[in-house]
Formats: structure tokens, C-alpha cells, sequence
């Protein structure tokens, strides 16, 4: 794994993903991903429309000076973008950001559920937020019926700190710290 800002802007690299700014060109393969029902069963329930997609796209466009973002993700045998994952910044409930903490987000597309891609981006996002970043706690919440995250999540040496029941979705949130 290396950690690198070349000139094609990767911030970082696993044996089979790199990960880097989003581009235009991004835009239909993620766009694709938010219309589908399967991908978004378990990250806001519904298909979102195209035009609210778009919009997010967008947003995500802004360059990022912390490397603290959702990264777009490509799998690099096909050259192809394929979701976005990366450690973003831990808010509080008063929105503001937490020091030292980030959030894990790992978002792949279901073509490529199953094959160990979301763990081996997880492990880099936690070596980078440690390592490079040092953040000294990385958090993450699960949608409960989610038993496939759950088991990426476990893999990658999470805890569950507590159990969010709610009246249409329930949440398992963890946490994860250098040396536990």
C-alpha cells in the first residue's frame, strides 16, 4: 500500500483500489450507484433521483485540503470507478467537528460485493487515519439489518459501542482506537 499525491492525484493505494478526488467523469457510475435499490437499501433506504444524485456529485467536487473525504474509489484491473470510501470528519451533535476523530465510509458497488474489496479499503483508511493522519479514533455506523457490512466492520477490528433502535431503522454504532 502506498500513500501518494501524484500528479494523477491518488491520496492512496491497496493492491487492487486507488483512491482520488472525484471527477466529472465519475458522474453516471455514481449516479448509478445512488439509483440503485439493492446499493441503497442500507444508506438511506431508497433510490435517490438522479437530479438529488447530481447534486451530491457535485458537492463531493470541492477540493479537499485535510485529506479527510469520501474518496472516489477505482479498481484498478479495469481502470474503473466503482464507489467512493475514505474517513471523513466525526461531528458532534452540534454539528461540529470532533479533534482527533473521523468517520469511516465505505460505499462499493454491488457488482463488486464480495470480494474483499470494502475490507481492503477499510484497512487502508484505518492505517491512513492512524498512521498519516494521526486520529486517535475512528467511528462508523451500521444500518442493523446490514449483516454484510457487519462482518466487513468485525474483520477490520471494530467494537460496538451501542445499538441505535429506531422506529423505521436501527444502528450499530463502533468505534475503533490504535491498540485495542
Amino acid at each position: 500500500m502506498n500513500e501518494n499525491m501524484s500528479a494523477a492525484g491518488i491520496i492512496l493505494e491497496t493492491e487492487r483500489l486507488y483512491f482520488r478526488q472525484h471527477i466529472l467523469a465519475d458522474l453516471d457510475a455514481y449516479c448509478a450507484m445512488e439509483a440503485d435499490p439493492d446499493f441503497r437499501r442500507y444508506v438511506g433506504g431508497a433510490p435517490r433521483p438522479r437530479i438529488q444524485a447530481e447534486q451530491r456529485f457535485m458537492n463531493g467536487l470541492k477540493p479537499v485540503t485535510d485529506r479527510l473525504s469520501m474518496w472516489a474509489t477505482v479498481y484498478k484491473p479495469e481502470n474503473k470507478y466503482i464507489g467512493r470510501c475514505g474517513i471523513y470528519p466525526h461531528f458532534n451533535h452540534d454539528g461540529q467537528p470532533i479533534p482527533g476523530e473521523a468517520a469511516l465510509g465505505l460505499y462499493i458497488d454491488k457488482a463488486y460485493w464480495n470480494m474483499g474489496l470494502a475490507t481492503e479499503a477499510g484497512r487502508a483508511f484505518i492505517d491512513f487515519g492512524f498512521n498519516s493522519l494521526q486520529i486517535n479514533k475512528i467511528v462508523t455506523s451500521i444500518d442493523t439489518r446490514n449483516d454484510a457490512s457487519v462482518r466487513v466492520i468485525d474483520k477490520l477490528g471494530f467494537k460496538l459501542e451501542r445499538t441505535e433502535a429506531g422506529a423505521l431503522r436501527s444502528f450499530y454504532h463502533y468505534f475503533l482506537a490504535p491498540g485495542i
